[in-house]
C-alpha cells in the first residue's frame, strides 16, 4: 500500500516528490460503456490522474431516495484498471453547470439561501448524504490499494459565502467519514475569493485559464507553503442557448498549460472530456458581472471545446497537449486508443404517433393541487420538467393585459384552448402577453424550467410562477397546478399514453429507427422546435435548435440497438419534428468530421482569463 501527502513543495508519494497530471471526466456525463475508452484517451494525452464531481441530486432525487450510488466506486475501479490516480470532488454543491449546482431540488425548495451554511437543517441532510456515499471512496483511498489521493472540500466557496464554520465543520465531517488523504480547496486566484473558501490546515488550490504565475503568486499570499496547483484549468468553456459555441485556440491553451507546468505546479484539465448533459440535467446561470441578470441556460452538449470531444475522439487541442505533457511523463506516452465505433449508415424515421399535451399529463403527470396562489416547481416535487398551471379570468369583463409576476422560465400559454403566445425572460421576470385577453376565460401556462442556477448569489432560487397571475392590475386566485416530471418518462408509462396516428402540436411523439451497424451518431430534428428526446428509454437531453448554438444531440453507441429503436420527443412549442421526422447521422451537421470543433467567438468575455 501507498501513502500520499502534501510536502512543503510537492505532493509525496510514499515520500517521493510526484506531480499530478490530471484531468476532468466526470463519470455521470459519460455511459459506463465508455468509461474505458475515455479513460485510455486521458492517459494516451498524457495525464496520470483524472478528477470527478459527485452529483448529489442524481442520486438522491428525493430524500432517502437512491439512484445507483455505487456508479462512483464503479468509476473508481475503473480509473484503477486504467492505471490512474482519482481525485474526488464530493460536494455537496459542485457547480460543474450542472442542474442546481448538484444540490437537491427537495433541499434547496426550502432552505433557499440557508444552503450552503452553518445551518442545522442543512448539515443534517449533508451528514446523512455523505455516510451514505463515502465509504466507497474510502475504500478505495490510495493507503488501502485504491486510486484515490485527494478529496475536496466543497466546492469553490469564496466565489459564494465566508462562512468559515461551515467549511471547517465540513472538512470534519470528511475525516471522521475516514477519508484519511489530503483534503483541498479551490477557488478563483483572487483574495476575497481565497480568504472566503480556505480552510485552515487544508491545502489551497487555484482556478484559472491563464497567468499562471500571477495566480499562483496570489495563491503564495495566503498560502506561503505547500504544492501549488491550478485545480481547473480551463482549456475550453461551456455554451448557453442563444450564444455562439464557445472556441479557444489549440495553440494559446497549450501555453498557458505549459505555463502552468513551467511553475512547477500539479494541474487538471478543466474539462479533458467533458460528455453530455444528458437527462435534462444541464445547469444555468444569471448574466452580468454580479451574476444577477437574466437567465442563460446551459445547452445539452457538455463537449466545452475540450482535448476530447463528446463523442470521445481527439481534436487538435488534444495533440497540442501530448506534446506539451510528453515532456512531464514518465516513459512513452501510450498509444491513442482507436476511436469507437460510428454508426454505419444514416438512418431517418418518421414520428407516425402523437398525443397532446394534456393526454400526456393525464397519464404521467403528478397529483393536481388547488392553492390560492401559484405553486412553485419544488413545492410539488418537480425537479426538471414543466408545470401545468390553469387559472380562471371572471367574466364578464373588458379585455385586459394577461401577465406574470416572478415567472421562472419560460411559459407556453393557452386562452380557451388556443395558443396565445410564449413568454420569455429575457428582458426581466415580470411580462405580459402581446394581446389582452377577455373574461370569462380559461387560461393554461405551460411552465418549463431552463435548468437551476449553479453558481453566483442566485443559486437555490425557486423554478415556476414564482409570484402570481394578473389580469391588468388584479392577481387572479384559485389556481390549478400539475407537474410532469422527465423522469416519469418510463417505457412502461409511456406505452399507456393513448397516442393517435398521425401527427399534431405540441405533445408526446412516438416513431422507430431501423438500425443496421450501431454506433455513436447525432440525432437532429428538422421540424422540431424545444423540448427533449428520449432513445430507447434514455433521455437525450433538451433540443432548441433555433436558439442555437447547438442543433444536433450525441447518441452514443450503447445506447442503439441493431434493428428497430424507439424515439420519443416532447414537444412543447412546434409541430414535434411531425413534418420532418428524425434523422440518425454519425456525422454531427456543420461541424468537422463529427467533432463540436467549430468557427465563431465566444457570446462573453474570454472565460480563461476570468471566470
Amino acid at each position: 500500500m501507498s501513502t500520499f501527502a502534501v510536502g512543503d513543495e510537492d505532493f509525496l508519494l510514499d515520500g517521493r516528490p510526484v506531480r499530478l497530471l490530471s484531468g476532468a471526466l466526470h463519470y455521470f456525463r459519460v455511459r459506463e460503456e465508455q468509461w474505458e475508452h475515455r479513460l485510455g484517451m486521458l492517459r494516451a494525452m498524457g495525464l496520470n490522474c483524472v478528477e470527478t464531481y459527485v452529483p448529489w441530486n442524481l442520486h438522491e432525487p428525493e430524500p432517502g431516495r437512491y439512484a445507483d450510488v455505487a456508479a462512483l466506486g464503479r468509476f473508481l475501479d475503473a480509473v484503477a484498471r486504467a492505471g490512474m490516480w482519482a481525485i474526488v470532488r464530493p460536494g455537496p454543491y459542485i457547480c460543474a453547470e450542472w442542474e442546481n449546482g448538484g444540490l437537491p431540488h427537495w433541499l434547496t425548495g426550502p432552505l433557499g439561501r440557508r444552503v450552503r451554511s452553518f445551518d442545522p437543517e442543512f448539515l443534517a441532510p449533508v451528514e446523512a448524504w455523505f455516510r451514505r456515499l463515502l465509504p466507497q471512496v474510502v475504500e478505495r483511498q490510495i493507503d488501502r490499494g485504491g486510486p484515490v489521493v485527494l478529496v475536496q472540500v466543497e466546492n469553490e466557496y469564496g466565489s459564494y459565502g465566508s462562512d468559515r464554520a461551515y467549511l471547517e465543520w465540513l472538512a470534519e465531517l470528511l475525516r471522521g467519514c475516514g477519508v484519511a488523504v489530503p483534503l483541498f480547496t479551490s477557488d478563483g486566484p483572487e483574495d476575497h475569493m481565497l480568504t472566503g473558501g480556505s480552510v485552515p490546515g487544508v491545502l489551497a488550490t487555484a482556478n484559472f485559464g491563464s497567468g499562471a504565475r500571477e495566480g499562483f503568486a496570489t495563491l503564495r499570499r495566503h498560502q506561503p507553503s505547500g504544492p501549488l496547483m491550478c485545480m481547473e484549468f480551463w482549456c475550453g468553456w461551456f455554451d448557453h442557448w442563444g450564444t455562439e459555441h464557445a472556441v479557444r485556440d489549440a495553440a494559446d491553451a497549450a501555453e498557458a498549460l505549459r505555463e502552468i507546468l513551467e511553475c512547477g505546479a500539479s494541474v487538471n484539465v478543466y474539462m479533458a472530456h467533458g460528455g453530455t448533459n444528458f437527462g435534462g440535467f444541464a445547469g444555468a446561470n444569471r448574466a452580468g458581472e454580479l451574476h444577477d441578470g437574466p437567465l442563460r441556460a446551459t445547452v445539452t452538449s457538455y463537449d466545452y471545446d475540450a482535448p476530447v470531444d463528446e463523442a470521445g475522439r481527439p481534436t487538435e487541442k488534444f495533440w497540442r497537449f501530448r506534446e506539451v505533457l510528453a515532456a512531464y511523463a514518465e516513459g512513452p506516452l501510450p498509444e491513442v486508443p482507436e476511436p469507437p465505433a460510428r454508426l454505419a449508415a444514416p438512418v431517418s424515421g418518421g414520428l407516425d404517433g402523437w398525443a397532446p399535451l394534456e393526454a400526456v399529463l393525464e397519464v404521467l403527470g403528478g397529483e393536481e393541487s388547488v392553492t390560492p396562489v401559484p405553486p412553485v416547481f419544488e413545492e410539488l416535487g418537480v425537479d426538471r420538467g414543466l408545470v401545468r398551471y390553469r387559472v380562471a379570468v371572471p367574466g364578464p369583463r373588458q379585455p385586459y393585459p394577461l401577465g406574470v409576476t416572478g415567472l421562472r422560465d419560460r411559459a407556453v400559454v393557452y386562452v380557451d384552448g388556443v395558443l396565445a403566445g410564449v413568454l420569455d425572460t429575457v428582458d426581466g421576470e415580470d411580462v405580459s402577453l402581446s394581446e389582452p385577453v377577455a373574461g370569462p376565460a380559461v387560461v393554461d401556462l405551460w411552465v418549463e424550467s431552463l435548468g437551476r442556477v449553479n453558481y453566483g448569489p442566485r443559486q437555490a432560487e425557486p423554478k415556476g410562477i414564482t409570484g402570481g397571475v394578473r389580469h391588468e392590475r388584479q392577481y387572479l386566485h384559485g389556481v390549478r397546478a400539475r407537474g410532469l416530471r422527465l423522469d416519469a418518462f418510463e417505457a412502461a408509462a409511456v406505452d399507456k399514453v393513448p397516442f393517435g396516428a398521425g401527427a399534431g402540436g405540441p405533445g408526446l411523439h412516438r416513431g422507430t429507427f431501423e438500425v443496421a451497424g450501431a454506433g455513436d451518431a447525432w440525432l437532429r430534428l428538422p421540424g422540431g422546435t424545444r423540448g427533449f428526446v428520449w432513445l430507447n428509454g434514455f433521455c437525450l437531453g433538451r433540443y432548441w435548435p433555433a436558439a442555437g448554438p447547438q442543433d444536433a444531440l450525441f447518441v452514443p453507441g450503447p445506447v442503439l440497438r441493431e434493428g428497430a429503436n424507439e424515439v420519443w420527443v416532447l414537444e412543447l412549442e412546434g409541430a414535434g419534428g411531425a413534418d420532418g421526422g428524425a434523422e440518425l447521422s454519425s456525422v454531427r451537421a456543420g461541424s468537422r468530421d463529427g467533432s463540436w470543433l467549430r468557427t465563431g467567438a465566444p457570446g462573453r468575455s474570454a472565460p480563461w482569463s476570468a471566470y
